[in-house]
């Protein structure tokens, strides 16, 4: 197998970028080693597309996300992705914060950012009735918005096969081959891919990928802890609320989600393992109580569900690293991507073109990065039950020409099996009940999947003519029956019924 460029990861950097060079006329493959996009950090994070004013504006981080946030409203459209431009209120209690507000401020200004304001009084309560009445000051950025990370990775990815690109699943990167101080190949644990040029996109494991150039830098994983409540307590807020940040985090914040959820979290701190995922007791409580703060009338009841999320911090580096690599030729790092990563992805992938035609230059200069004339900016529309709940004339137009949206499958969200059959065939194909999940919202309600789930195992199995046993929750090692109930009465010569006690 051949590329001229092959990029490693497919979380919302790695896809982003994928999608920008797809305007070129270049043979591209991305590569994730799990069985869908947006399966590490960019499934587990707040969701936030920041204004920008809490980044210094002399680092990448701040003037990528101010140069990423205009965008998104187009880009979004473009994508057909959900984005609400709501605004945020980073708030203060003491004297202290309101210095702290003024220079949030200030550095907002640096960095371009207009319509920043100190609000205070009255005013403070009518943007928010139910925050903490002790608050005093808040700083309102009406640019901050709220998206689908995952979604919109997914979205990303998609637009990036439709112009060319081939997005490999269950592809991990083992090696990087090198001759004569030049990038030959990628080994991988599904053969060798033959490039001159590799764009290292992959997150938490950016360091373990980099090493096989000689380049040295360490990841240290921090864990963030949420909980999402029911969509009835989605509109307790407004706009995104902040505490005063630390130099850690941006701290726990309170926030409606795109889809009507109300979401708190994240706390932050360093774990030892990539994929340590789990929720603890204290981080639950620690993640409450600091909402509480912001929101003391914070629901105990109606959460339904509590996860985390990793984010990829750079030992000994406050700043993304974007840059070719020294050592060896051909080679990209996209490095410690944390907040406010998801905000500056467009701009990041902007960033990396710019670097790749610099690369280029240098070891294959008659690879010229040639705009193609046919790039498809959009994704089509695809219809959804939820959409359609106060227009059921206009849906019951769609169950005339396919009556697969007639049948509903996931009652809590209004998820049609319809969505669901174009969800397995989109151009990056849903084939995990987690990954239907990502792309419908099908076992994302109240119940959590208690009563679609076996409705999408069976559509899962019926669509891609595999066994029931081979469906999986969210890829290798993680499926979800153990054998036919016929099977095990044969093996066993016990039938259910018999085990039933009174």
């Amino acid at each position: 197998m051949k590329a001229d460029v092959v990029i490693i990861g497919g979380g919302v950097i790695g896809a982003a970028i994928a999608r920008e060079l797809s305007r070129y006329s270049l043979n591209i493959i991305l590569i994730e080693k799990e069985d869908d996009v947006a399966m590490g950090t960019s499934k587990g994070n707040s969701g936030i597309i920041h204004a920008g004013y809490n980044a210094d504006f002399r680092t990448l981080k701040g003037q990528l996300n101010i140069k990423s946030n205009p965008r998104f409203d187009k880009l979004c459209q473009d994508l057909k992705v959900r984005f609400k431009r709501i605004g945020s209120l980073v708030v203060g209690f003491t004297q202290e914060d309101f210095d702290k507000l003024k220079e949030l401020k200030e550095n907002g200004e640096k960095n371009g950012i207009k319509n920043l304001e100190i609000i205070r009084g009255p005013k403070l309560f009518e943007l928010e009735p139910n925050l903490n009445f002790q608050a005093k000051y808040a700083l309102y950025a009406p640019s901050a918005g709220i998206i689908s990370p995952y979604k919109f990775t997914i979205a990303l990815a998609d637009n990036a096969v439709i112009n060319g690109v081939k997005v490999l699943l269950e592809t991990e990167a083992k090696d990087i081959r090198t001759e004569k101080k030049q990038v030959c190949s990628v080994v991988t644990n599904r053969g060798l891919i033959k490039t001159r040029t590799v764009i290292n996109a992959a997150g938490l494991y950016a360091d373990e990928i980099t090493k096989a150039v000689g380049d040295n830098f360490k990841i240290n994983p921090l864990k963030g802890e949420y909980q999402l409540f029911d969509k009835q307590w989605g509109n307790l807020v407004n706009h995104i609320l902040f505490p005063i940040p630390t130099k850690l985090s941006k701290g726990i914040l309170v926030t409606p989600t795109v889809h009507d959820n109300l979401l708190i979290g994240p706390n932050s701190y360093q774990v030892e393992e990539k994929d340590d995922l789990s929720t603890t007791k204290a981080g639950i409580k620690e993640v409450h109580a600091g909402a509480r703060k912001l929101i003391p009338h914070l629901p105990h009841q109606d959460l339904i569900n509590s996860f985390a999320g990793l984010r990829a911090d750079i030992e000994g580096r406050d700043d993304f690293i974007i840059e070719a690599s020294k050592k060896i030729r051909g080679f990209i790092n996209v490095a410690g991507i944390e907040s406010p990563g998801l905000s500056s992805a467009p701009a990041i992938a902007e960033m990396v073109s710019d670097i790749l035609k610099e690369v280029v230059k240098e070891i294959s200069p008659q690879l010229e990065l040639n705009y193609r004339d046919n790039f498809i900016e959009t994704l089509p529309e695809q219809p959804r039950f939820a959409d359609y709940l106060d227009k059921i004339g206009n849906w019951q137009e769609i169950i005339e020409k396919d009556a697969d949206y007639g049948e509903i499958i996931c009652r809590c969200e209004k998820v049609s099996k319809g969505e669901m059959l174009k969800a397995i065939h989109q151009p990056v194909p849903a084939r995990s009940l987690d990954a239907i999940k990502r792309r419908i919202r099908a076992g994302m309600g109240r119940c959590q999947g208690g009563f679609c789930g076996p409705k999408v195992l069976k559509i899962l199995s019926e669509e891609l003519k595999i066994s029931p046993l081979r469906i999986t929750k969210k890829g290798k090692r993680s499926e979800i029956l153990k054998t036919k109930a016929k099977d095990m009465i044969k093996e066993t010569g016990v039938k259910f019924k018999d085990e039933v006690r009174i």
